[in-house]
């Protein structure tokens, strides 16, 4: 059974930093490309970060680059998104998401973690 396990959402002040966690099972994960989404009410899911699935790249939405920072630890089956220098419009709930990066692009979400940044 595919499972992936957000954790480490919560609530923050500006200027703060949390850590999210993806655990990952029942798949190989290190054949998969890992990324983070985030979604509020009203708009659309985007893509916050993503991972190659041994790691070597990176790839970071605009409004994030220089603040948040995306690995892996393909021996614990997990995927970490540190978020630094929280903003208000960070809030919103983060996903999870695998895509396996050989054809075909089996595709898995979690569950969502909601962040929260505020005074």
């Amino acid at each position: 059974q595919v499972q992936l396990v957000e954790s480490g959402g919560g609530l923050v002040q500006p200027g703060g930093s949390l850590r999210l966690s993806c655990a990952a099972s029942g798949f190989t994960f290190s054949n998969y490309v890992m990324s983070w989404y985030r979604q509020t009410p009203g708009k659309e899911r985007e893509l916050v970060a993503s991972i190659t699935s041994a790691g070597g790249s990176t790839n970071y939405a605009d409004s994030v680059k220089g603040r948040f920072s995306i690995s892996r630890d393909n021996h614990k089956n997990t995927v970490f998104l540190q978020m630094n220098s929280l903003k208000a419009e960070d809030t919103a709930v983060y996903y999870c998401k695998a895509t396996r990066s050989v054809y075909p692009p089996y595709t898995y979400w979690g569950q969502g973690t909601q962040v929260t940044v505020s005074s």
